[in-house]
């Protein structure tokens, strides 16, 4: 149970965020939900018309002045910060010889300076109190697959698995944890919208085809990043750090998908 401690969630307004804020949230903690766009109010109040305590805050993670100013206000109304999710995050598909300087950076900005921005203003916080959570958002993108079109996207989330690894060696000595989640196919508006791109005429059979190459046969829902979250920011996952955990329902296992036997079930 997390009774008692507060949550900084970045881009909790929808997709992955709000679903670690509502799983959070159910387990008896504070949300604090942090987002760019008013999206985070709605998300926040239908939170606490379910019986949970959320309050928004908007914040522009790529800003390290607007970082502190919020994490400051935070700070000042709930005085303390416990666990931080750092899961706001961009994916601008391009390749990489038509990259512009613009498309690298903006998601450079956000996925990693972003982070270090966000957690570097909530830290001493949790070094004050000798305790805390850290959680990054990367992906399976990046660290362990990928294909064309994720160059600029799949280096900063490889790049957080290195932030998480030498930050949670920094900071053990204070009972302070840091671990990553790296998702797989999880079922967000933003998938929703990249198969509205890519076949407007039938999404839901880009969906289906996805959810068939996985072998538990479906797309994650933001939920189930939601619990094991919740457990890395519980005091049961208090021996884990500078890990990075696997959420794809055993998409990376197949070794092909053109040969072998198929499955008689």
């Amino acid at each position: 149970m997390l009774s008692g401690k507060t949550a900084l969630i970045t881009g909790a307004g929808s997709g992955i965020g709000f679903g670690i804020a509502e799983e959070m949230a159910e387990r008896g903690g504070v949300v604090l939900m942090a987002g760019r766009s008013r999206k985070v109010v709605t998300a926040a109040e239908k939170i606490c018309r379910d019986g949970g305590r959320a309050v928004p805050f908007q914040m522009d993670i790529s800003n390290a002045e607007n970082v502190e100013t919020a994490v400051g206000a935070m700070r000042k109304r709930f005085r303390r910060i416990d666990i931080l999710v750092n899961n706001a995050g961009v994916a601008l598909l391009s390749r990489f010889t038509e990259t512009s300087e613009e498309t690298r950076d903006f998601q450079i900005d956000i996925n990693l300076k972003g982070t270090w921005n966000v957690t570097k203003a909530v830290l001493p916080f949790m070094l004050e109190n000798r305790w805390g959570r850290i959680i990054n958002l990367s992906s399976v993108t990046g660290p362990y697959v990928s294909d064309p079109g994720y160059t600029a996207y799949a280096m900063t989330k490889a790049g957080l698995i290195g932030f998480t690894k030498s930050l949670a060696v920094e900071v053990a000595g204070a009972h302070i944890t840091v671990n990553a989640i790296c998702p797989g196919f999880i079922l967000t508006p933003n998938v929703r919208r990249n198969a509205e791109v890519t076949s407007p005429g039938s999404p839901q059979s880009i969906l289906d085809r996805m959810a068939k190459s996985i072998p538990l046969g479906r797309l994650g829902s933001p939920r189930d990043i939601g619990k094991l979250a919740a457990f890395l920011a519980d005091d049961d996952s208090s021996y884990i750090t500078g890990t990075d955990f696997i959420v794809d329902g055993g998409s990376m296992i197949p070794e092909t998908n053109i040969m072998g036997l198929k499955p008689d079930l």
